[in-house]
């Protein structure tokens, strides 16, 4: 088995709705996020798949979040967890066209020390 992964990072407001505390009120990130995919074989270069194909498509994705109010772009409230399972589920219907790449997990970092992971 083999398991790689990308990261990325965009800038992005967001305020959290019906919570009690500081981030009720409007405030931004440089939001850090990161991509692991796993196959058990590799190519006859021996690469699982291009670290440059993922990071291009973790940063189509991450492009319609930078500089946006998150609470215009997502259906949801825009806690740490629903951007991890937003961007994962994007980025797994980009790589459906590579049945021998499963995607593991998408875990978005709001701050250096806080962090959310969404897998399935």
């Amino acid at each position: 088995m083999f398991k790689i992964s990308v990261s990325t990072t965009f800038d992005a407001a967001h305020f959290l709705k019906d919570y009690d505390g500081k981030c009720a009120n409007l405030h931004g990130h440089t939001w850090r996020v990161e991509a692991e995919v796993e196959g058990q074989t590799t190519n006859d270069l021996g690469l699982l798949i291009d670290f440059g194909m993922i990071k291009d498509y973790l940063k189509d994705i991450t492009s319609r979040l930078d500089h946006k109010l998150l609470n215009d772009v997502l259906q949801v409230n825009p806690t740490a967890e629903n951007i991890a399972r937003y961007i994962f589920k994007e980025l797994k219907a980009k790589l459906i066209v590579y049945p021998e790449i499963k995607l593991c997990a998408v875990k978005v970092w709001e701050s250096p020390n806080n962090a959310a992971t969404y897998m399935e």
